[in-house]
C-alpha cells in the first residue's frame, strides 16, 4: 500500500476503508510517513469530508495508536463527561461528584487550559498538595474507594492526536468536523469508560460559536462512540456567557464547593444537575426524572460534597481549604470593574472574558506558562442584568497592579451596555442522542 494511493482516492471523493486509515494512522505515528503527505491527506478530508464510518474508524485508530485504558478493575458501568472548553466551566467537579454520590463510577482523565479556556486539572492543582499525576493502582484505588478520581491525561494516550492536531493547527485543516470529532473522541474511547456525556458548548466563548455547528459537531461525535459499543448523549450548552460567577482556578474551586453545599449560581447549578443526571441515566440508573431527582438529593444530603473531599484527600491534597474556602491563598491585589452607562448588560463577550482572565495570571497562552491559581474574575452582574453607572460589574484578581490595567481594558471591549434588556439564554439548550436531536428552546 502507497499513501500516494490514498491521497488519491480521498482527494477523488471515495470512501476509505479501515485498513488505509489505519495504515496512514500507525505510518504516520511512527514517523514513516512524512507531514507533507498527512498534510495532503488532511486537506483531501476538508474537502471531500468523510463519512461516518471512516470517521469512526479514523478515531479507532487513533485511539489504538497509544495507551488504551482498561478499567475492568473497578466494578460497576463507568461513565465519563467531556466538554468542549469554555469560560468559568468547573462542571466536572460538580457532576461527577454528584454522579459518584449515586453509585455510579467517575474514572475521569483531564486536561490543563491553554488560551482562553480554563482545564479542570489546574483547578484541582489550586487545591494546595493535590497530585493529578497518579499511578494507574492508585488511580483505580481511588475510585473505587471515592466513587470519583480526576487526574491528567497520560502521556500516551492517542499520540497519533497530538501529531495530528499539531499538523492541523499550521496547515488551516483544523476546522473540519470529522477531524474535530475524532480527535476529542479518539482521547475519550482511549480513557475506557463505557458511556460518554458530551457537553458541547456554543456561542461567543465556545469552539463553536453556532448553534448549528455544536449539534454537528455533537452528532458526529455521538455517532462515532455508539459505532464503537460506548453509551453515548451530547448536551449543547451555553457559552454565550461565562457559567457561574467565578473565572479563575481556586475562585472555580470555591464555587463549585458552594455549589456542591446547595447555594450556587442557578445556571451553574441547572446544568450541573443535568449533566449528572444524564449521565446516570447512561450508566442504567433510571429515567432522566429519576436521574435528576437522585442529583439533587445527592447535593442536598452532603454526600456530593463529600465525595469531592474524599477524592481531594486520597490525591494528596489539603481537605481544610474545602472545608472552610477562606483559607485559600488571596490575591495580593484587587480592582472593582464598574458601570460606565445606565442600562442593561445585553451581552458579554465570553471568549475575551476568559482572555481578561488569562491577562491577570489564571491561565496560560503557552503550555510552559506558570499560572497563579489565586488569580481571576468574580462577576457580580451578568447579561440581562440592569446596571447604573457606577455599579459593580467584576472583581477583578491578580498579583499585580499592571495585570489589572491590562484586564479591565479587555473587560471594556468584552461588556455591552444597552438600552434595552436582553432575552436570556436557557443554560441548556439541546440534547443529542444517536435517534434524534431534542431542542429546548
Amino acid at each position: 500500500m502507497r499513501m500516494y494511493d490514498v491521497i488519491s482516492k480521498k482527494k477523488a471523493g471515495l470512501e476509505l476503508t479501515e485498513e488505509e486509515i489505519r495504515f496512514f494512522i500507525d505510518g504516520f505515528t511512527c514517523g514513516d510517513i512524512p507531514d507533507y503527505q498527512a498534510s495532503a491527506l488532511l486537506m483531501a478530508i476538508c474537502f471531500q469530508g468523510m463519512t461516518s464510518i471512516e470517521t469512526a474508524y479514523l478515531t479507532n485508530c487513533m485511539a489504538k495508536s497509544g495507551d488504551m485504558v482498561d478499567l475492568s478493575a473497578i466494578p460497576g458501568v463507568k461513565v465519563d463527561k467531556h466538554s468542549t472548553g469554555g469560560v468559568g466551566d468547573k462542571t466536572s467537579l460538580i457532576a461527577g461528584p454528584i454522579v459518584a454520590a449515586c453509585g455510579v463510577p467517575v474514572a475521569k482523565m483531564s486536561g490543563r487550559g491553554l488560551g482562553h479556556t480554563g482545564g479542570t486539572v489546574d483547578k484541582l492543582e489550586s487545591i494546595p498538595g493535590l497530585e493529578t499525576s497518579i499511578d494507574k493502582e492508585s488511580f483505580f484505588s481511588i475510585v473505587r474507594d471515592a466513587g470519583i478520581s480526576i487526574i491528567g491525561q497520560s502521556g500516551n494516550i492517542a499520540p497519533a492526536d497530538k501529531r495530528l492536531y499539531a499538523l492541523r493547527d499550521v496547515t488551516a485543516t483544523v476546522d473540519n468536523i470529522s477531524l474535530i470529532a475524532s480527535s476529542i473522541m479518539s482521547k475519550k474511547l482511549a480513557a475506557g469508560s463505557n458511556a460518554i456525556l458530551l457537553d458541547v458548548k456554543t456561542g461567543s466563548g465556545a469552539f463553536m460559536k453556532t448553534m448549528d455547528g455544536s449539534v454537528s459537531l455533537a452528532k458526529e461525535m455521538v455517532s462515532i462512540g455508539e459505532h464503537m459499543g460506548r453509551r453515548m448523549a451530547a448536551l449543547i450548552t451555553d457559552m454565550d456567557t461565562p457559567l457561574g460567577n467565578a473565572i479563575g482556578n481556586s475562585l472555580e474551586v470555591i464555587e463549585a464547593v458552594e455549589t456542591l453545599r446547595g447555594a450556587g449560581p442557578d445556571d451553574l447549578t441547572s446544568v450541573c444537575v443535568e449533566l449528572a443526571a444524564n449521565m446516570l441515566e447512561l450508566a442504567g440508573i433510571g429515567s432522566i426524572e429519576r436521574c435528576r431527582e437522585l442529583s439533587r438529593k445527592a447535593i442536598g444530603s452532603g454526600e456530593a460534597l463529600r465525595r469531592l473531599k474524599v477524592m481531594a484527600a486520597a490525591q494528596g491534597g489539603d481537605v481544610s481549604v474545602l472545608d472552610d474556602t477562606s483559607r485559600f491563598d488571596k490575591p495580593e491585589v484587587k480592582s472593582l470593574f464598574r458601570a460606565k452607562l445606565d442600562g442593561y448588560i445585553s451581552h458579554m463577550d465570553t471568549e475575551m472574558c476568559g482572555i481578561a482572565s488569562v491577562a491577570l495570571g489564571a491561565g496560560r497562552m503557552r503550555k510552559e506558562d506558570p499560572i497563579d491559581y489565586a488569580a481571576g474574575i468574580i462577576l457580580r452582574r451578568k447579561t440581562g442584568a440592569s446596571v447604573q453607572v457606577g455599579d459593580v460589574i467584576a472583581e477583578l484578581c491578580s498579583s499585580e497592579d499592571s495585570k489589572l490595567v491590562e484586564a479591565e481594558k479587555i473587560l471594556e471591549g468584552a461588556v455591552l451596555i444597552s438600552a434595552e434588556q436582553p432575552t436570556a439564554a436557557p443554560p441548556i439548550l439541546a440534547k443529542v442522542t444517536i435517534d434524534k436531536t431534542e431542542y429546548y428552546h
